[in-house]
């Protein structure tokens, strides 16, 4: 599988989150109607995948080290595609709620394994280039997702975005079974409890925990913004589901061009530099978001500021993850999905929080990004930084 094939692929499969999420955000007002549930239980729906996705990953970084690649990425890609059937098909909000969760868990696979490839075939600031490009591929699926979702709207019910969602997951199960395997067994860790074991080794190390807090709180706050954005584009502007899905994939866009830079500056700027703005950048924005909300500005002070703020995450991620897995060798699917589990977990708790006072107000919003974006700045400050200080002066 050439490299552009491959980045293709670990594009596609990388993408389980974005496309599980962002496609229905825009149906997310109708399946609370359809289900007559709460904006808040409404938003439990996503809750439940950003779970299933945190501790499928801490299932298939292991899985993966022991066992190779390819047969777990096929066993997550073959209940990705039953699962959404499954969502397609029921009936009830609590079966549903059960049947996103396993949907999430089996999707992470393709989230943890993505990265462990990318670690298998790169490393040093090639790594970095190869998760920078690796990143705007992925940025396609939050560009295109909500477009498409909001388009779907118009001709069926949101159930018709998770009969697409299956379509997807059978589609990147044929293309696993083409996917050569980039792990050989004399490199594989030799028992499943090894494997599970190096997370206590992982947890330990100050500097590779810093990153996993800095992949929480970011996320945190970019999956309250998930969570949020519907409901405050829909219910607070009042503007349809096909222009929030327009607004929804600008931000998307957005992400996926800046995604561009730390593969264009890998080399020339530190990868910690990049990491470091990236993180500051969105603190000032979501304070001015936050005031924003406070004040009852405009939708036209709002989407350049929410822009601002959400687009360097794209640089935070490429950053964060290259720095924390180049240390990594025969770790790296372990590492890969403790860096998974934290950037989900709790962005998972965040998003029945973002509508605990109605589905008509943003401060619920503003505040957890504004909290999330403070906590990962200070992760940074407090557990990252010093090493690359005496990394700089032992040279």
């Amino acid at each position: 599988m050439g490299d552009l094939c491959l980045l293709a692929f670990l594009g596609m499969i990388s993408a389980m989150s974005p496309l599980s999420t962002d496609m229905y955000l825009p149906g997310l007002p109708q399946l609370q109607a359809d289900f007559g549930v709460s904006a808040s239980l409404a938003q439990l729906t996503l809750t439940m995948t950003m779970a299933g996705m945190a501790i499928g990953q801490v299932a298939g970084g292991p899985l993966a080290d022991r066992y190779g690649r390819k047969g777990p990425l096929l066993l997550g890609m073959v209940g990705f595609f039953l699962m959404s059937t499954a969502c397609y098909l029921a009936e009830s909000i609590y079966w549903f709620l059960a049947f996103r969760f396993a949907q999430g868990f089996c999707g992470a696979f393709g989230i943890v394994i993505s990265r462990a490839i990318a670690r298998d075939v790169r490393s040093g600031a090639e790594l970095m280039k190869f998760l920078a490009i690796l990143m705007m591929v992925h940025g396609l699926a939050p560009v295109l997702a909500p477009v498409f979702g909001g388009q779907l709207l118009l001709f069926m019910p949101w159930r018709g975005v998770f009969a697409v969602l299956a379509g997807i997951g059978l589609l990147l199960t044929i293309f696993t079974l083409i996917y050569k395997e980039t792990l050989p067994k004399d490199k594989r860790i030799p028992s499943i409890a090894g494997s599970f074991g190096s997370f206590i080794e992982l947890l330990h190390d100050r500097y590779f925990l810093g990153h996993c807090l800095v992949q929480c709180f970011v996320f945190g706050s970019f999956f309250s913004y998930l969570a949020g954005s519907s409901f405050l584009f829909q219910n607070v502007y009042g503007v349809s589901a096909q222009t929030f899905s327009f607004i929804f994939g600008s931000i998307g866009l957005g992400l996926m061009i800046l995604g561009s830079l730390p593969a264009k500056m890998a080399g020339a700027v530190e990868g910690v530099v990049m990491l470091k703005w990236a993180l500051i950048v969105p603190v000032g924005g979501s304070i001015l978001l936050l005031a924003g909300f406070l004040l009852d500005a405009s939708i036209w002070y709002t989407v350049p500021v929410l822009f601002t703020t959400i687009v360097p995450m794209s640089v935070m991620g490429a950053s964060s993850i290259a720095l924390a897995l180049s240390k990594q060798g025969k770790n790296a699917g372990s590492a890969s999905a403790l860096l998974g589990f934290f950037s989900m977990i709790l962005g998972g708790a965040c998003m029945p929080v973002v509508g605990i006072a109605g589905d008509h107000t943003a401060i619920p919003m503003g505040c957890l990004m504004v909290a999330g974006y403070v906590l990962a700045l200070l992760s940074f400050y407090r557990l990252i930084a010093p090493y690359h200080h005496r990394e700089l002066h032992q040279r």
